[in-house]
């Protein structure tokens, strides 16, 4: 088994040294499920849920953005990264499921990971503060990694 990397040699956090890296371009994918229930999702016109809070998908992207660039003031030992783009985009799928992909992108020495699981899990947060007036029986199903390129190896999980 790997050894953690955020742990010194007897076992304090400690930072990730990526001084001696090289500088490569770098992206990764997260993705959460948020389940809404029939209730809620009875209520969706064009693709948007619009709430007295105003429209709910909009409203997450914005957030889900806004929370990858601040990654490295929320996680601990993240390395503040100024990231090259961030993309949120979220659709229903056929079980009537919101899916929420971010997609964080960099030129630098340490991966975007983080940023990215940042981003959909705060836009997922997002879409239940925006619908818990209707409904406490929502769900975050799920979230985690489903892409990174760039760095040591490349992951990509099946959808």
């Amino acid at each position: 088994m790997s050894q953690f990397t955020h742990l010194d040699a007897e076992g304090n956090p400690n930072m990730v040294n990526v001084g001696k890296k090289s500088v490569t371009k770098r992206m990764a994918r997260a993705r959460s499920i948020v389940v809404l229930g029939n209730e809620i999702m009875d209520q969706l016109e064009n693709d948007e849920l619009h709430t007295k809070k105003g429209p709910v998908f909009q409203t997450a992207v914005l957030a889900g953005i806004m929370a990858s660039k601040k990654t490295g003031e929320l996680i601990p030992l993240c390395h503040p990264l100024g990231l090259d783009n961030c993309e949120v985009d979220i659709h229903v799928n056929d079980k009537r499921e919101v899916i929420i992909d971010c997609t964080a992108r960099i030129t630098a020495k340490t991966g975007v990971e983080m940023e990215a699981l940042t981003g959909a899990t705060v836009a997922a947060l997002t879409v239940y503060d925006m619908c818990k007036a209707f409904s406490h029986d929502i769900r975050i199903k799920e979230t985690c990694l489903m892409e990174k390129r760039g760095g040591k190896r490349d992951f990509k999980r099946e959808a």
